[in-house]
């Protein structure tokens, strides 16, 4: 829209719309495609019923002409065109698969696919990403509904900082590179902690959608201290997440488990604050690498060697640690988050002031 309105010239020349990976995949094979997963992110496509809008193309004045052929992630678009294959030393039947997007990617990798299943994703960003088998719309509009990677599809929570919260307050606040460090010692505070953070350094997407919003520190006194203030960005990022897993139960999502993944999941204090603030069991995938290690597996069914991604998942992802909430620290937690849940509600108009 932006490049009809302002260069227009530009805009009558569109022979194709397509995201970078599938551009890649163009140049391979010669095949102009993309996958559900990542086209759901378009605002062009039907997610539902899994085809491009006639509407959206409407209002956007372009046409189906103009957009890739869809496939499953797990498709094969095509094979190597013979110049790319010869380039590269590369046999002339090697398929080219349609891939995902990178959080769809992410739950291949770390075996979340069917119905029910979670995981969340302690990245520079957050996710809650819940996979089902069936299409479920969020009336409140605090999550996306995609299409998954393995066929189905799935309700993701998005929050813009997480890891990176972290990266903030160490490196350009404490100004030291030594995370576990700074978090030694403070395993007795879980759940005791007077202070709290709003982890919106770059406002919020999931589920207040406000460009607006800060990051804040609240309720500190003369005697709190560097580990306190350390532990509250750990745990106001659980609370975030755990505002996200809580609007995917209102569409009548109910997992009992999570993964977790993402630079964040390496800490294993974060790994406890976690599962006592959601109050479930986090496994930790063996292998960390979650979206290559998902695209990798697309391939694999791809290729035949699975028929089918829930197969693959079930064959390849392994669980090396399991950690599991404390019924008590969980309680204090609950409790906590209820707090939490009061804290931007109260503090929206002087953000939108700001």
């Amino acid at each position: 829209m932006w490049l009809r309105e302002n260069e227009p010239e530009n805009f009558a020349k569109i022979a194709k719309i397509m995201l970078p990976k599938d551009y890649l995949a163009y140049k391979l094979s010669g095949c102009f495609c993309t996958d559900y997963s990542d086209a759901s992110g378009m605002l062009l496509l039907d997610v539902k019923n899994r085809r491009w809008s006639e509407k959206m193309c409407e209002l956007c004045h372009i046409t189906e002409k103009m957009l890739p052929r869809l496939y499953e992630s797990y498709e094969a678009v095509g094979t190597l065109k013979g110049e790319i294959a010869d380039e590269l030393g590369l046999s002339r039947e090697v398929k080219v698969i349609a891939g995902a997007g990178d959080n769809a990617a992410a739950a291949v990798g770390t075996g979340v696919v069917g119905e029910g299943g979670c995981n969340i994703s302690l990245g520079t960003s957050g996710t809650v990403f819940v996979s089902s088998e069936n299409y479920k719309e969020d009336k409140i509009n605090a999550l996306h509904s995609f299409c998954h990677a393995d066929g189905g599809w799935h309700l993701m929570g998005c929050i813009l900082s997480a890891a990176s919260c972290n990266a903030w307050w160490s490196d350009k606040i404490l100004c030291t590179a030594d995370y576990a460090k700074e978090q030694g010692g403070l395993e007795g505070l879980l759940g005791r902690n007077e202070v709290y953070f709003l982890p919106y350094l770059m406002g919020e997407r999931s589920p207040h959608n406000d460009v607006n919003a800060r990051s804040a520190f609240i309720g500190m006194r003369p005697d709190t201290s560097r580990g306190e203030m350390t532990l509250s960005v750990l745990e106001g990022v659980a609370f975030a997440l755990r505002d996200c897993m809580e609007a995917a139960k209102k569409n009548g999502v109910l997992p009992e488990r999570t993964k977790l993944c993402g630079g964040g999941a390496k800490s294993p204090l974060w790994r406890k604050i976690v599962a006592n603030v959601m109050n479930m069991p986090v496994d930790i995938p063996q292998t960390e690498q979650g979206p290559s290690y998902g695209a990798a597996m697309l391939a694999m069914v791809g290729c035949g060697e699975y028929a089918a991604v829930k197969e693959a998942a079930e064959a390849i992802v392994k669980v090396k640690e399991t950690v599991l909430p404390d019924k008590e620290t969980a309680s204090l937690y609950e409790e906590k988050y209820r707090t939490f849940t009061l804290l931007y509600p109260a503090l929206k108009n002087v953000f939108q002031r700001m």
